[in-house]
């Protein structure tokens, strides 16, 4: 369960920054914590059958690294970089496809590693567009879901922490590329946030 640690307000970073980086939703700690989790469960569920895990660029690509290390089987990894926020704090509904995948997914066992689902839309496309390639099996496994985003029922299989509405950056998610490398989950309270 996600929260707000107190006095989590000032940035890591110092300078001018302090006043964009908001209180820590999710500190570091949690999220080791949760990730060994996570790897725990799909090595369990996967036991039997190598994971091809798709890791969601560019706001997943930390999560997947951590999580990929968490799995105790041999794994493969790809990547797709879908767009659907451009440079904005909110999604725009519209979803294009900037990075394809290389690996064929006929008969395989896809795991979806997502950074963040509000909406569900992305996501929902994602799935039709990966469904369409006959993998074996698909399955999703998202660090965050925002809570009361969802505009259609989700289908995810892992979940990491479901966390307020507030727009975070941090653990490989930013806003105009900014903030990826905080090791915490804080809130974004800059413009347009």
């Amino acid at each position: 369960m996600a929260h707000r640690e107190a006095g989590g307000g000032g940035s890591p970073f110092g300078g001018s920054d302090s006043t964009e980086i908001g209180p820590i939703v999710v500190p570091a700690s949690e999220l080791a914590r949760r990730v060994r989790e996570l790897g725990a469960e799909i090595t369990e569920d996967y036991r039997d059958r190598a994971p091809l895990l798709v890791s969601v660029l560019k706001g997943a690509f930390v999560f997947a690294s951590d999580l990929s290390r968490a799995i105790r089987l041999p794994v493969e990894m790809d990547f797709m970089a879908i767009s659907s926020y451009g440079m904005a704090t909110k999604s725009s509904g519209v979803v294009r496809i900037v990075k394809d995948l290389d690996q064929d997914l006929t008969g395989r066992h896809v795991l979806v590693v997502e950074d963040i689902v509000d909406s569900g839309l992305t996501l929902s496309y994602l799935r039709r567009s990966l469904l369409a390639r006959n993998p074996a099996s698909l399955e999703v496994c998202a660090l965050l879901v925002k809570d009361g985003q969802q505009r259609i029922p989700l289908d995810l299989r892992y979940v990491g922490f479901h966390v307020p509405a507030d727009f975070v950056v941090g653990y490989g998610l930013d806003v105009q590329e900014r903030y990826r490398n905080l090791p915490d989950l804080r809130v974004f309270l800059g413009e347009g946030s």
